[in-house]
């Protein structure tokens, strides 16, 4: 499926997909309007809504309620390489998780697409088409 991203004005990139609209748009800091994320925030929330999704269906799938779990995502960024290093992820269990799960959720977790692809990146090609 294609994704079509176009220039709405200013800052602002936007993608059409899946029925979609993903707005972006950079901070003001960087000459934006800071009306939406900044299209690296999605890439980090990419990462965490993708272990998320993971440790939600591990948990339904064993009829766990997973009221009052959420995850925490921290990235470990080291500003002389103006990346980030590390990602730490922090399951916040419900109560009454099983401890014999702990592993097995946190294994379910590694599963995430997202995560997987950081392991074995796409190749890109960029080209151009005359208007």
């Amino acid at each position: 499926m294609d994704m079509k991203v176009y220039f709405p004005g200013g800052k602002r990139v936007y993608a059409d997909y899946g029925g979609f609209t993903i707005e972006t748009d950079q901070p003001a800091r960087g000459g934006g309007d800071d009306s939406a994320p900044a299209p690296f925030d999605l890439f980090l929330a990419s990462i965490g809504t993708c272990a998320g999704i993971f440790a939600l269906g591990f948990m339904q799938q064993r009829g766990i309620d997973p009221e009052g779990s959420s995850l925490t995502m921290t990235p470990q960024f080291d500003p002389a390489a103006g990346l980030i290093t590390k990602i730490d992820l922090e399951l916040h269990l419900p109560a009454g998780f099983p401890e014999k799960y702990r592993t097995a959720v946190i294994n379910a977790m590694n599963l995430c697409t997202v995560k997987k692809h950081l392991h074995q990146p796409p190749e890109f090609e960029i080209t151009t088409v005359a208007g």
